[in-house]
């Protein structure tokens, strides 16, 4: 039995975070994640923003997270050398409706301490976005808002925590959870793991996780939604996160102009009953595609690259109907974070359904999480916490003189492996020795860019598989595109 003093169940995002935050307490942690690699779940597939704050109601703690978060998200990515693109938001209308939801904002905003708020008309609109439709009419700008790349954000967050002393065990999923005398006996297929204070951090299945310990108190409900992806050759088309706020509420229009330089467009809303299946609606990209039309007429939609599925956790309270035997929902879903302190089983933490601003605020309910655990365990500071990480390296952000340099040390950095982004053998090399490391054809992609770009890996993906099967010392056809189920080479028997 391995003995911690926290575990952390959940590898996404906000585990990763909630990891790097009790590193900073004298405490002895271990993540424990079921995929073979971090942020696969709803981490890897969101609108990718921080929002400014003017979205949440004023007084509630996700206003008071966002706002902060917002306001000091450069120094955060500064500190874990992550890029961070603080490009502003404009939210736009053509109607009555829209701009009175903008001026609600407006109000909701400056109570909430967002700083730089203003409403625009539709001339200084079409100055900061002359690619909009002419039509529009009033525009709500937040300097504060921006862009970055949500799972480069959460893996510089894990390494910085394993840096600083955090355990990591991949592919050990949480079968049962048993509470003892001094804290907890957490259960995967062939491990137990004793700790005195878990935080579940499970995501999708976080309502799961926390009934694994008592009866039902809030589940999550899914929905789904579908983005568009266009490729760099797009990129100048927009340059702040564009929202529009439609007459209608079912046509919204979110466009971000990505670290990365491509346009993300999304997402429709869609009724899904599956957790753990991120696929796409072909009726609702349509739909999507019209709306777009409408809004910015002339972007140019010959260069979507691809189109992908998200699935976001809502959250509901839940009752017992006698009648049918189930839990049900309640009327209304849960809009704050959920925050969820057992009364039950102490020192047991659940975040279920954090969905936007999520991302935003990733490290805020991270310190939060582990501040309350270590004020409930009693403990001490760590004064020999590293807050910082380097950068790994990046062929293009070196001048041709310092790209001599290193392929003269280091050949596999002169051989370029994804041509889309220029993007060499030596950085996809480095990407699976890195702690944790990539195992997969999607998670070299998610630790360098090798396959996102305008031919989506059809050129470099067996480039990317030999190099992955030559590093790991394991045959080609065993290396997957992402996790269980993806095989790339199927070895079929006649």
């Amino acid at each position: 039995m391995y003995d911690f003093d926290v575990i952390v169940i959940g590898g996404g995002i906000l585990g990763c975070f909630t990891a790097r935050n009790l590193a900073k307490y004298r405490l002895k942690t271990a993540v424990l994640e079921e995929r073979e690699d971090l942020c696969t779940g709803i981490s890897r597939a969101n609108t990718a923003i921080v929002y400014s704050g003017c979205d949440t109601k004023p007084g509630t703690l996700k206003s008071q997270m966002c706002v902060h978060a917002a306001q000091s998200f450069e120094s955060l990515c500064t500190e874990l050398a992550v890029r961070y693109k603080q490009c502003g938001s404009i939210m736009v209308c053509c109607g009555p409706k829209g701009e009175e939801i903008l001026r609600k904002k407006l109000s909701q905003g400056l109570a909430n301490g967002v700083r730089g708020l203003r409403l625009l008309d539709r001339d200084e609109i079409l100055a900061l976005e002359p690619k909009l439709c002419a039509n529009v009419r009033r525009g709500l700008y937040a300097p504060e808002s921006g862009t970055v790349i949500p799972w480069e954000l959460g893996l510089a967050a894990a390494e910085n925590a394993v840096r600083n002393g955090v355990k990591i065990m991949l592919n050990t999923k949480v079968t049962k959870i048993k509470k003892k005398k001094d804290g907890y006996v957490v259960y995967s297929a062939n491990t137990a793991f004793s700790a005195r204070g878990v935080i579940n951090c499970a995501g999708m299945y976080a309502d799961e996780i926390l009934e694994k310990v008592e009866k039902p108190s809030v589940r999550i409900f899914p929905d789904s939604g579908d983005y568009i992806v266009l490729d760099t050759k797009a990129g100048h088309y927009i340059q702040h996160v564009v929202f529009y706020e439609p007459e209608e509420r079912e046509e919204r229009l979110t466009l971000v102009p990505t670290v990365e330089g491509n346009i993300l467009i999304g997402s429709t809303k869609n009724q899904s009953d599956e957790k753990d299946i991120f696929k796409t609606a072909g009726a609702s990209i349509e739909k999507l595609k019209s709306i777009i039309s409408e809004i910015v007429p002339d972007l140019p939609m010959k260069h979507v690259i691809r189109s992908f599925g998200a699935i976001r956790p809502n959250p509901y309270y839940v009752s017992f109907d006698s009648e049918s035997g189930l839990y049900v929902p309640m009327e209304k879903a849960i809009h704050s974070f959920s925050i969820i302190e057992s009364k039950e089983n102490p020192a047991f933490l659940s975040l279920i359904g954090i969905k936007t601003p999520g991302l935003t605020c990733a490290n805020e309910l991270g310190c939060y999480a582990a501040d309350r655990m270590a004020s409930m365990l009693g403990t001490e500071v760590n004064t020999e916490f590293r807050p910082k990480e380097t950068a790994p390296l990046r062929l293009n952000d070196l001048s041709l003189s310092e790209r001599a340099n290193l392929i003269q040390d280091n050949s596999a950095y002169g051989k370029i492996v994804c041509r889309c982004r220029n993007i060499s053998a030596g950085e996809i090399i480095n990407s699976i020795h890195r702690h944790p490391g990539a195992v997969t054809v999607d998670g070299v992609k998610r630790r360098t860019g090798a396959s996102s770009g305008r031919c989506q890996g059809s050129f470099c993906t067996q480039r990317i598989m030999e190099l992955l099967a030559r590093e790991q010392n394991v045959s080609v056809d065993s290396v997957n595109k992402d996790g269980p189920g993806s095989d790339i080479i199927q070895n079929e028997k006649f």
